[in-house]
């Protein structure tokens, strides 16, 4: 017996009621093919009315546990799910991830107290949406030692930055998450733009490996308009200098280094604009190239070279705000 018996799903919400609905009724499809039991809370960080209706709905049908606060960001929409949960064991979900029917079937055979932290296989949905074929196809490139060849594999601290992981769907024991969660130290004063689930999970692995494997399978719906895709890449890249930046004191010398690297790169441009092009060209190529070896395919490839100008942008702006906001602070 594996002793996975019962689960908490925490799930934050920020206007995000229909996603909430589509990944509920996957939950509840993949619970019905395992035998475990399991409670979904919801918390609503502050979303608008719209959305905060469709939660009521689905507590008075008796579907979640639904708990409301203030705006305050997902670390601390997290944190209040996991001081509610009564399990042993959390599953850390977000709205837009529909877990595979056999997902939880597989895990409560392979679960153990030798292997206690899960981390779900992404699958990021590309159908008609070049944003999300992008985002995969980097997540890809960055990740490759495990996309290149998925298959089951636990990693801890020394390969923490090797394998891909993430709150959106990620198995633990409840105290675990809740005490990172609690001692989660940001280099941001303002914890809405913190990274929510490197820092926390690498606290993690810390203690205990994380497993990952191809049967513990999600489907992720990513943001589908230019606006949304251009909001999100920014915000990631804030959440970039939090996550990996380490020490608060690195700030203001990287800012600086930043800064002028930044304005080097322009008067490069402005003085050696062929040659700019023609290194742009090659860049590209390579891109397309890495993503195809990563096991990336011609939707994913097309979008990276069609969007990796503009990502670079808006990454490396949201990479100064990061910058700024933790030397402030």
């Amino acid at each position: 017996m594996s002793g996975l018996c019962e689960i908490t799903v925490v799930m934050p919400v920020y206007n995000e009621g229909s996603w909430v609905k589509r990944s509920l009724g996957a939950l509840e499809k993949a619970l019905a093919n395992s035998s475990l039991k399991a409670e979904a809370i919801v918390v609503d960080d502050g979303s608008r009315e719209e959305d905060a209706a469709i939660l009521r709905e689905l507590a008075d049908a008796g579907r979640i546990r639904l708990i409301r606060q203030e705006n305050a960001g997902r670390l601390a929409a997290r944190r209040r799910g996991l001081e509610e949960a009564r399990t042993e064991l959390t599953l850390l979900l977000d709205a837009r991830v529909m877990l595979d029917p056999g997902a939880l079937a597989f895990l409560e055979k392979a679960w153990s107290p030798e292997s206690p932290a899960w981390n779900a296989h992404v699958d990021v949905v590309t159908a008609g949406n070049p944003w999300s074929a992008f985002w995969s196809a980097i997540t890809k490139v960055g990740w490759r030692k495990y996309f290149a060849n998925p298959r089951r594999v636990s990693f801890g601290s020394e390969e923490f930055d090797s394998y891909p992981k993430g709150t959106g769907a990620f198995l633990g024991y409840t105290q675990a998450l809740l005490e990172g969660s609690r001692e989660f130290d940001s280099l941001f004063a303002d914890q809405r733009f913190s990274s929510d689930d490197t820092k926390l999970l690498r606290q993690i692995a810390a203690e205990n490996t994380i497993t990952i494997a191809p049967e513990f399978r999600v489907s992720y719906y990513g943001r589908d308009s230019a606006e949304k895709w251009a909001k999100q890449v920014f915000f990631r890249g804030t959440t970039f200098v939090d996550g990996y930046l380490g020490d608060a004191r690195r700030a203001k010398p990287a800012l600086g280094i930043a800064a002028v690297g930044g304005l080097l790169g322009l008067r490069f441009a402005r003085r050696r604009p062929v040659m700019t092009l023609l290194l742009a060209v090659l860049a590209h190529l390579g891109l397309r190239r890495a993503v195809g070896a990563c096991g990336g395919d011609e939707r994913e490839k097309n979008a990276a070279v069609l969007l990796a100008v503009p990502f670079s942008g808006l990454f490396g702006c949201g990479i100064l705000r990061g910058l700024w906001m933790a030397a402030r602070k």
